[in-house]
């Protein structure tokens, strides 16, 4: 004799055994005590700091301003060799070299050039680092191979609205003669960034320039291009 189950009773058995198994299932999981998703990110915070360039010299237009943000590297040492950059900078006034080195953060530049009793203001921003250092640096453009402002410039600490003053001194890149003539000068239509090194091939404060009202005959240039030191004031204000 053959017996059959009927579906219903199929149901039942195989009801019971779920219940069986879920009943020795010792892990409980509750609903209510699913972990909080996590908050989401904070928004990025933004550094802007204006910076304000004064060419105090009486005749040395400077050449377009380099602004740039970096790290703890520097652009150039006192006593040691000037890179590419700075050579190419401080022959023929162009930063873009300098813009694009790995060092630098954030930057911005000008256009044109800073004239003598000339002001020109530029903003540089970062996002979520208050510890970057700033840089600036420029071309006496008059000369062959001098060039000022600073580096490493500290932003760390400044509040919305601090103001930080720096007076600036003039280097000699050490990387052309500084013979003054005509030939060599780009503000006398002569000759910029040349490759060919022929000067002391270290960076060191500049001597002066001598003109021709000075024993120098050859030079181009005449006493109102003398300078002084300090040859820019600059001025960084944190605005954001």
């Amino acid at each position: 004799m053959i017996f059959r189950k009927s579906s219903s009773a199929i149901r039942v058995f195989a009801l019971s055994g779920f219940l069986v198994a879920l009943a020795g299932c010792n892990d409980t999981v509750e609903v209510g005590n699913l972990p909080e998703p996590p908050p989401p990110p904070p928004p990025p915070v933004t550094y802007s700091y204006e910076v304000t360039v004064t060419n105090l010299t009486q005749a040395q237009p400077l050449s377009p301003i380099a602004v740039m943000l970096h790290g703890e590297e520097s652009f150039f040492t006192l006593g040691e060799p000037a890179s590419e950059a700075i050579e190419i900078m401080a022959e023929g006034g162009d930063p873009s070299e300098l813009l694009g080195l790995d060092i630098v953060l954030e930057s911005t530049n000008g256009t044109g050039p800073v004239t003598p009793g000339e002001t020109q203001t530029f903003t540089v921003s970062i996002e979520d680092n208050d510890s970057a250092n700033l840089a600036v640096l420029t071309m006496l453009a008059s000369t062959n191979d001098a060039f000022s402002g600073f580096q490493g410039l500290s932003l760390a600490g400044m509040e919305v609205g601090d103001v930080q003053y720096r007076l600036t001194n003039v280097y000699d890149s050490g990387t052309e003669a500084n013979t003054e003539e005509a030939a060599t000068l780009v503000t006398m239509m002569g000759e910029g960034f040349n490759a060919e090194r022929d000067d002391v091939d270290f960076v060191a404060m500049h001597p002066g320039v001598v003109g021709n009202q000075d024993g120098l005959p050859n030079s181009a240039l005449t006493g109102a291009h003398r300078f002084d030191n300090p040859a820019i004031k600059i001025t960084v204000t944190r605005t954001e």
